[in-house]
């Protein structure tokens, strides 16, 4: 029984997926505003969103998932200007390194990659009927939701009404609302927006934040779809925002399961590019590190859980991935007579704790306890020589299925591998030293061996082998 964390309800609640079949869950996460490079806090956010898409399909589920690429707002149009590139270059930039971190951290491809400047005639068109139902109003060619029209504002933060529309009015540096905390729709052109508007039944100008999602999700998942999800920063003001102005207008729920991860930070402080304590996966990988080490790093905690990043975790979870792939090459054959109803029991055993962790609001966490005590289990049935090549298929079939959720258990790089039959003979050429008591050309083999990727193991049933 799969369970999430739900904001809205703030408790735990039983996965149930509106498709009427049961199979297909639509899920939205709120992708960059692409001003500048992600940086490794936001990639927390689209690491375990993607955990969570695996795992809907470890348990059977097919996942429709929208991404959307925020390429116009007040960023995006005051920093084009700053660096003097035209808007649209300035935005396809950022764009294209965003996706390209996606790709390094084997994150997997969203349904729909929508950018909000494609979706100016929906965004128009859901405005119209704002302002049809009264929920909305025009004001110097700018639109502003009228907050005070919808008695459910704020059930999802709970943060109606105490002091927040004072910030939102110097960010919206809008005078003209009927309203302190109505915010905008549409914002009217200004000269210093510069080459950036379109036209409009209120005049030349641009969509809001908030409208951008609620028009590219309607369009893709419908009125009401299962999961939306997206970092603690975007609680509120943005999807509560959302809600209203989505729900304003089709009249019914807009989203059945809210999930909001916590924040990855850099001591005591978030880390945010307004706090300039950033790093990017560029960055990282500057330093020698792998952005396979960084997934694993951001999957050891539950998603609701805050990270503290260090470099010292990060040098740690480059440790974790070297185990990994020595794990992996360990079973590569197998020597013994075999153990194929002891592994079955065990295979069975994790796969089933595997899946009870998952079905707890995607605990990673729990999962990846899982993951080491199958680890210790298995190498010790290898140690003891008993393991047939069979065996070790199974176990290795078994490792493939748990990594298509974790995806940081199996190597990323190929590498350069001796052949098994380069190894058995080199094996047989350090057997037939010893027998000869030439042991300086056994131990000659064996760092040779060991200098390639090889170590070997000497058990009364014989010398064994596994990759490192």
């Amino acid at each position: 029984m799969l369970k999430f964390y739900n904001t809205m309800s703030r408790k735990m609640e039983e996965f149930k997926p509106l498709d009427p079949s049961g199979k297909i869950v639509k899920l939205y996460t709120c992708g960059p505003t692409v001003y500048n490079y992600a940086h490794i806090g936001n990639m927390r956010t689209y690491v375990w969103e993607d955990f969570l898409q695996r795992t809907l399909e470890y348990m059977g589920y097919e996942v429709l998932r929208v991404l959307n690429i925020t390429d116009v707002d007040d960023k995006t149009i005051r920093d084009s200007q700053a660096t003097q590139t035209p808007f649209f270059e300035f935005t396809e930039k950022y764009t294209k390194a965003f996706l390209s971190d996606v790709d390094l951290l084997h994150i997997e491809h969203a349904t729909h990659y929508p950018r909000a400047t494609e979706f100016i005639p929906q965004i128009i068109e859901m405005i119209e009927t704002l302002i049809a139902n009264d929920h909305a109003y025009e004001a110097d060619g700018s639109v502003y939701f009228r907050i005070a029209s919808f008695a459910d504002y704020g059930k999802l933060s709970g943060r109606v009404n105490k002091g927040t529309g004072k910030q939102r009015v110097v960010a919206d540096e809008y005078d003209e609302k009927e309203g302190a905390q109505d915010f905008a729709l549409w914002k009217a052109w200004k000269p210093e927006d510069g080459e950036v508007k379109w036209d409009s039944p209120w005049g030349a100008g641009r969509p809001g934040w908030h409208i951008e999602c609620s028009a590219m999700s309607k369009h893709y998942l419908g009125d009401t779809f299962d999961i939306h999800c997206g970092g603690k920063e975007h609680l509120f003001p943005h999807h509560e925002n959302e809600i209203a102005q989505s729900e304003a207008s089709s009249g019914k729920q807009f989203v059945k399961y809210w999930l909001h991860g916590e924040w990855l930070q850099l001591g005591e402080e978030k880390m945010s590019k307004s706090l300039g304590n950033i790093y990017t996966l560029r960055d990282l990988m500057d330093k020698g590190y792998s952005p396979r080490a960084y997934r694993y790093y951001m999957l050891t905690a539950n998603y609701r859980m805050p990270v503290i990043f260090t470099f010292d975790g990060m040098n740690e979870a480059m440790q974790k991935i070297e185990r990994f792939d020595e794990f992996w090459y360990a079973f590569e054959r197998g020597t013994g007579a075999g153990a194929a109803d002891e592994v079955a029991r065990l295979i069975a055993g994790f796969d089933t704790q595997f899946s009870e962790a998952l079905e707890d609001d995607c605990n990673a966490a729990r999962a990846l306890s899982v993951v080491y005590e199958a680890m210790r289990a298995f190498n010790g049935l290898r140690s003891r020589g008993i393991l047939s090549s069979d065996d070790t298929e199974s176990i290795k079939t078994f490792w493939k299925k748990i990594d298509a959720v974790f995806a940081f258990l199996l190597p990323w790089e190929e590498k350069q591998l001796l052949s098994e039959n380069e190894i058995e003979q080199l094996i047989e050429d350090r057997k037939q030293a010893r027998k000869n008591k030439d042991f300086s050309a056994a131990d000659r083999i064996r760092k040779d061996l060991l200098d390639r990727g090889i170590v070997l193991e000497d058990t009364p049933g014989g010398t064994i082998w596994r990759r490192k």
